[in-house]
């Protein structure tokens, strides 16, 4: 009898990252996104097996169930289906504030080993080397969601033993220095890097790799890690399935908006 095995899958990393991230997002969630991955990542979650997540973002739409991929939080492609169109005040206060948001996706220029994300300026804050647009909502979401995602290029500079300014905090410095410090709730769970994904210890919520993505290993993820990064344990990161593959290509951004 002769065997005949499907080739393999194919895939960006653009793709395995929207993948890993929808994966994120459980079903009857509130999820709050932001342009590009966030979006990738919170289509795919609500066209797969989350069917009732509920959507918002930071323009004013809420409960959004788009058909088309918005090109930013103001695309008016984002108020399809939703429940509600307000402001940003209102998404602000009713929803993030009143403790309604499971997770939030934010990024940023620096991440540390405790989350904690710089988006506002490397060097000196009052001379600059570089100068970044700052905080937009991140701040807010990173101290006021339930739990948040991280998306982040990895590099050793922009994961760096101690980042310049604290613009959205993470879990500050550790153990139960985020609650002493009045954030009451939330704090990162884990963020999806270009070379792989890292979670947070429970106690200590130190970063430690969970896994690495496919065709590198666990030490290529940490020698590109400017601080001391945990591999124990982990295992190459899940591929995406045929099905995420053909829903995200031709459902979610059949265009290739962020799909290029």
């Amino acid at each position: 009898m002769t065997t005949i095995s499907n080739p393999p899958l194919t895939y960006s990393l653009t793709e395995l990252m929207a993948v890993t991230a929808a994966r994120e997002i459980q079903d009857n969630e509130v999820v709050f996104a932001g342009t590009g991955l966030p979006m990738l990542g919170a289509m795919l979650a609500q066209k797969t097996h989350a069917p009732n997540c509920l959507i918002i973002f930071e323009a004013g739409a809420i409960g959004s169930r788009m058909r088309h991929l918005p090109m930013s939080v103001g695309d008016p492609r984002t108020v399809r289906g939703a429940a509600m169109a307000v402001g940003l005040a209102e998404v602000f206060t009713y929803m993030l504030q009143a403790g309604k948001v499971d997770v939030g996706f934010i990024s940023g220029a620096q991440i540390d080993r405790f989350g904690n994300i710089n988006s506002t300026s490397v060097g000196d804050y009052r001379h600059p080397a570089v100068r970044f647009p700052g905080s937009g909502g991140s701040c807010d979401i990173a101290c006021l969601a339930k739990r948040t995602v991280i998306i982040a290029q990895h590099e050793k500079r922009r994961l760096p033993e101690k980042i310049d300014y604290i613009t959205s905090p993470g879990w500050l410095t550790g153990g139960e220095s985020r609650k002493e410090a009045g954030l009451i709730r939330g704090g990162p769970s884990v963020v999806v890097t270009t070379k792989g994904v890292l979670r947070f210890r429970p106690t200590s919520h130190e970063a430690y790799l969970a896994s690495y993505h496919p065709g590198l290993s666990a030490e290529n993820v940490r020698d590109d890690t400017g601080f001391t990064l945990d591999t124990a344990g982990a295992f190459e990161t899940p591929i995406p399935t045929t099905e995420e593959l053909d829903i995200l290509r031709k459902v979610v951004d059949p265009e290739r908006i962020f799909l290029k």
